[in-house]
């Protein structure tokens, strides 16, 4: 006659790990059909017997399981780095649109450079955002056109902010002649993006992204460099915003040239 106990072997839905038999677990398992239905992730770690023994004998269905197992542990893999991934992205897009907010916001041409200077790099949360334009006469280069000569307004305020000046064909020089945006994933500071975008930031930025401002009106041509310590530039990725804010900081240049301060 067996020993009478007041606790069953297992309770319906827990028990103390160290209590529980095989038996048991198999009879709950038995009185709770769906159990796995939820706990999909349980089967992977699951030990599945052979269909039969022997070492000449290969269990072709036991194979494609672990396979089609492993494929399913890929796509739950995959899903996680895509929903990583549009998350970066959306809060890329927010910032950009903060900081075309406020560049719109400036009144003036000194407010504008003050904006770029020192709000931007929190906004897109960079290191530093600097501009750069070519010189007009410079050694050596010929004269270049009308369009590319700062009028007093500019050029005084240009002399005043932090705003680096390239030599004549400088701007051609970074991009080519067709592209509009370069990303570097690793910058030195004794090269011309460094030395010459950064200035005195050039050992603080090593990653760039590097935008065209075209000219116009008396506004040359020139670029706009985003600067990060991170690598949080590299070729590859997308410069569809990128783009997008330079071309609102060029359309707001050439508004804001020779408007009263």
């Amino acid at each position: 006659m067996g020993r009478k106990t007041d606790n069953p072997a297992v309770d319906d839905d827990q028990a103390p790990a160290d209590d529980v038999s095989g038996d048991a677990v198999a009879d709950y398992l038995r009185r709770h059909p769906e159990f796995f239905t939820d706990r999909l992730d349980l089967l992977s770690d699951m030990t599945a017997p052979d269909r039969w023994s022997g070492d000449s004998v290969v269990d072709i269905q036991r194979f494609l399981a672990e396979r089609r197992l492993g494929e399913i542990d890929d796509l739950r893999n995959c899903a996680q780095e895509v929903i990583e991934t549009s998350r970066t992205n959306m809060s890329v897009q927010t910032r950009t649109h903060a900081a075309v907010l406020a560049l719109l916001s400036a009144a003036d041409l000194e407010h504008l450079l003050r904006i770029i200077n020192d709000d931007l790099p929190l906004l897109l949360d960079v290191d530093v955002v600097t501009l750069g334009f070519e010189a007009p006469g410079s050694p050596g280069s010929p004269e270049s056109g009308p369009q590319a000569v700062p009028g007093k307004a500019l050029g005084e305020l240009l002399a005043q902010a932090d705003v680096q000046k390239l030599r004549q064909g400088g701007v051609d020089g970074i991009f080519g002649a067709e592209e509009n945006v370069r990303l570097l994933r690793d910058i030195g500071d004794e090269t011309e993006v460094g030395g010459t975008l950064f200035g005195a930031a050039a050992g603080l930025a090593r990653s760039a992204a590097l935008a065209r401002l075209r000219p116009g009106r008396e506004v040359p041509a020139g670029l706009v460099a985003l600067g990060s310590r991170e690598s949080a530039f590299r070729p590859g990725q997308g410069t569809e915003l990128i783009g997008f804010l330079a071309r609102v900081l060029e359309s707001c240049l050439h508004r804001l040239v020779g408007a009263p301060a």
